[in-house]
């Protein structure tokens, strides 16, 4: 699919003064300045990402009520309910509470609905069920702020709720004795992108403070929290700016050295070596996809169940179940995108298809957010992919968006189509009839229509700054990864090397990669461009080329006496003059 390139434009002279002002060199200079940290203080804070600059847990609307409240159930242990979700940020959020009620000397259950047995969102048969066993305190944890009906049902059971969230909520609120969302109306909290763990974290926080605990021991929990933190983080791909950069920065940090048995036998099958700290994009796709298959495709109380066994082999039985979840979550996903590439064949998708909606009977509910996810990197427009139950009669699923549409605006312009259905601006669930699916088909793809433009189809290659071959060195690379962690909001930086002179034909490896030598200025590049030997066959020997590249750590590399950093090429197209 052809990209449109979009190049940052920079005032003179400002990448010179901000790197000076920093002691910097000035390709990272240029990242900063293309990402809107301009001033010297703006980008110091950045960088330094500190502890201390998180934001005071009262801020949040609701936090005196949810802290005083959480702290006389604590005090009296009070039997509390957690209600949480079925993926990584749902039990994050849940084992972060549970972990400080305990060490407070208070005592919590848990509750992880099933995904295909209890769907999406909570109970009223739960809150049955916990009022018949004495609870008098639930904190749903990543879900809750549209179950406005469950909550008032506790409500008359003479249970309390306090609701943590972090999505949209409906126009009125559940009526809970405490709502914490930064997202409700009113709400003063200053970053409105803490996920459901960070949420949940901010009250685990409060209530530490209301027991006035001396300060270190106070601060080495909630250090101690940020691990999970920093996984869930990730896992939900919220921003990673403002106070998630600073949670998922110590969270990671904090991997280097694990106690947990679950943690420890979770990051040695994802293949971590004990020490070794992971990236963010390495827990987004080696350590999140194995706790996220627990709930697609079997029990997500499993997860829990990880992360608080003492026993180590406990905990490898646990890790290795995940694994092999995983690798079954995998070729479902696999064999779910066959069936769609096979209709988009029979029906190939158009400029007129501005949206897309594929369901079909028996497909496996717990993976079609995925499958939906890799529809929109290959089609570049909102999809949404439906799993058909024939003994319902209902379709349930989720879809994914990008930047130019408003999905969950877009569900709630046709609310009367569905039965449930929740979510933000680039991920959405939904459930409705079968016989309800066409009519839901042709009405997304309408408003879509009147959204999107051709344009907005059109991937687009944003480059953060030029670059050119005689600024590469270890100094200013490592100032480049100084930026991590990296992901959704800050995605790592690229860079334009333009018009790059190939010296020597790629040269292919292991059939599917290839290394190419680009010179510029007479300086010499050596670019790894993965999985791309075909897309690089056309290339020969002395092609001028505008190559966008990025910049990868390499501990492997570093190992075996190498730089410990590798220029990746992720796109390229014949240089622009």
């Amino acid at each position: 699919m052809s990209a449109r390139w979009v190049l940052p434009s920079e005032a003179d002279g400002e990448a010179r003064r901000l790197a000076g002002a920093m002691k910097l060199h000035e390709p990272a200079a240029r990242v900063l300045i293309h990402r809107g940290y301009r001033a010297p203080e703006q980008a110091r804070q950045f960088l330094e990402a500190r502890f201390e600059d998180l934001h005071s847990p009262f801020l949040l609307k609701g936090m005196e009520a949810a802290a005083r409240r959480l702290r006389r159930a604590v005090e009296d242990r009070e039997p509390v309910l957690l209600y949480g979700d079925y993926d990584v940020d749902g039990a994050t959020s849940v084992l972060v509470l549970q972990k400080t009620i305990e060490a407070g000397g208070g005592a919590a259950a848990y509750w992880i609905p099933h995904r295909l047995r209890d769907g999406y969102g909570m109970k009223a048969s739960v809150v049955e069920q916990a009022a018949a066993d004495g609870v008098r305190l639930i904190i749903s944890v990543d879900t809750g702020i549209r179950a406005s009906a469950v909550v008032a049902r506790a409500n008359q059971l003479g249970i309390d709720v306090i609701v943590t969230d972090h999505h949209l909520p409906e126009a009125e609120l559940p009526p809970a004795c405490a709502v914490l969302n930064p997202k409700q109306p009113d709400c003063p909290y200053p970053d409105k992108n803490l996920c459901g763990a960070g949420v949940a974290f901010k009250l685990a926080w409060a209530l530490l403070e209301t027991m006035k605990w001396p300060e270190a021991r106070r601060t080495r929990l909630l250090k101690s929290l940020v691990k999970l933190v920093a996984i869930g983080t990730v896992a939900d791909v919220v921003p990673l700016t403002g106070e998630n950069r600073i949670l998922v920065k110590h969270g990671l940090e904090g991997l280097r050295e694990v106690r947990n048995p679950g943690l420890r036998a979770l990051l040695e099958v994802a293949g971590f070596r004990e020490g070794e700290i992971p990236t963010a994009p390495q827990v987004a796709f080696r350590i999140a996809p194995r706790l996220n298959a627990a709930g697609r495709m079997a029990e997500a109380s499993d997860v829990i169940e990880l992360f608080l066994t003492p026993d180590p082999a406990r905990a490898r039985e646990l890790a290795s179940r995940l694994h092999g979840l995983n690798q079954e979550r995998q070729q479902t996903e696999a064999e779910m995108l066959e069936r769609i590439y096979e209709i988009c064949c029979r029906k190939p998708v158009t400029a007129e298809d501005k949206a897309l909606v594929f369901s079909g009977a028996g497909w496996h509910r717990g993976v079609v957010g995925i499958v939906a996810s890799r529809l929109v990197e290959r089609y570049h427009r909102p999809v949404v992919v439906l799993g058909e139950d024939p003994a319902t009669g209902l379709a349930q699923g989720s879809g994914r968006s990008i930047p130019q549409f408003h999905l969950l605006a877009a569900l709630e312009s046709m609310a009367d189509l569905f039965t449930q259905f929740g979510g933000h601006r680039l991920a959405a669930g939904v459930m409705l009839p079968v016989e309800r699916v066409d009519e839901f088909r042709q009405r997304l793809n309408a408003h879509a229509r009147m959204v999107l433009r051709d344009q907005d189809l059109e991937p687009v290659i944003e480059l953060d700054a030029r670059l050119s071959a005689e600024e590469v060195s270890d100094v200013t690379v490592g100032e480049v990864l100084s930026l991590a962690p990296f992901g959704f909001g800050n995605p790592t930086p690229l860079f334009g090397l333009m018009g790059a002179r190939l010296e020597g034909a790629p040269r292919i490896i292991k059939e599917r990669h290839a290394r190419l030598r680009l010179a510029q200025n007479g300086a010499v590049l050596n670019v790894m461009a993965w999985n791309a030997a075909d897309a690089l066959g056309s290339l020969s020997a002395g092609a001028t080329i505008d190559a966008a590249v990025t910049f990868e750590e390499d501990p492997g590399g570093r190992a075996r006496g190498y730089a410990g950093w590798t220029a990746v090429l992720r796109h390229f197209r014949p240089a622009v003059k």
